[in-house]
């Protein structure tokens, strides 16, 4: 064994990275909960192996090779978690959405608590750049996220790939290249923890909006180039008039709806319920995760899978008929 001590000890300092594998694997995978799987079977391999292990200066750069190796398994088969509109062109506002999309795999929101640690929040967890991740070839996204979202070196990179350094720095330039190529019309630099206050100013309104179902206020809030999509539906649009176009016609159904407030991928989100038909209170209908360019929302994805979702995030099965716009009932 390396110079860990004892195998309790090497347990402990495995364990120890579990939170920031998760992070790395979330980013490498889109999806929470594969992110999971694929830590725990990277720290029964690191376990499995610890023999091989050469020393306690090493053990980030070698249990970061084995989260890679894992990943890279899971990715073998081509197939990449997406958003709506990483599918198609949007769609107006006033049309009913397109049946689910078979074959898909969406990628998937991270709860608030992010696993990475705060030094790898804002930007690096974003929705829009975790979907923006999955356009790289596996080993380009994980260079990308060790070289710029963990600090890796170059050499430690290329060491961990087992290539040169000029190959991983190759690598590097091209993912970046991809990136800068498919940022939205709507994006620019994030609001970061500076502006936490101007987060949460946005965020009560748009709940308060939302509840009311006030369009102007609404509209006010939104960038010009806003999104909304809806997975596990194709359907996403772009533009204040098709979003308000939507939300006043085929989602009329929405208004009424409570937001519990939450959060995902290091943003502001909120569990909308809907009421019940029979007044019995309200029930789940979408967990909505709201993205921000300087002193507007940029972004709104609504995830449907509220029985996956919800627990998740700590969101009730159900509010009474007494709940109110920001509380548990």
């Amino acid at each position: 064994m390396g110079e860990t001590g004892s195998p309790g000890a090497v347990a402990e300092d495995l364990e120890a990275y579990r939170g920031q594998l998760t992070g790395y694997c979330y980013r490498m995978l889109g999806s929470y909960s594969e992110a999971e799987d694929a830590v725990q079977e990277t720290l029964i391999r690191a376990w499995r192996s610890i023999d091989g292990f050469e020393g306690r200066s090493a053990l980030r750069s070698w249990v970061y090779r084995i989260a890679t190796n894992v990943c890279l398994d899971a990715l073998a088969s081509g197939k990449r978690r997406a958003l709506p509109m990483d599918l198609s062109g949007p769609s107006e506002g006033a049309t009913l959405p397109a049946p689910v999309q078979e074959g898909v795999s969406w990628v998937e929101p991270c709860p608030a608590s992010d696993p990475a640690g705060a030094a790898e929040v804002g930007e690096s967890v974003r929705l829009a750049f975790i979907a923006a991740l999955q356009h790289l070839p596996p080993r380009q996204r994980a260079t990308l996220i060790l070289r710029d979202v963990l600090g890796f070196t170059a050499r430690e990179v290329a060491d961990l790939h087992g290539s040169s350094v000029a190959s991983a720095n190759s690598a590097l330039q091209r993912a970046r290249a991809t990136l800068a190529d498919r940022r939205a019309p709507a994006d620019g630099p994030p609001v970061r923890a500076a502006a936490d206050g101007v987060r949460r100013v946005l965020a009560e309104r748009y709940a308060t909006a939302f509840s009311r179902y006030d369009m102007e206020e609404l509209s006010m809030l939104l960038h010009v180039d806003a999104t909304l999509c809806l997975p596990p539906y194709a359907k996403w649009m772009r533009g204040v008039s098709d979003i308000q176009a939507w939300l006043t016609g085929p989602a009329i159904g929405c208004r009424g709806s409570l937001l519990i407030p939450t959060a995902a991928n290091a943003s502001p989100a909120f569990g909308q319920y809907r009421p019940a038909p029979d007044g019995s209170g309200y029930l789940p209908w979408a967990l909505h995760v709201v993205e921000f360019t300087g002193d507007r929302i940029s972004g709104i994805t609504a995830f449907r899978d509220t029985r996956r979702f919800f627990p998740l995030f700590g969101l009730p099965e159900r509010l009474g008929e007494d709940a109110h716009l920001g509380a548990h009932s």
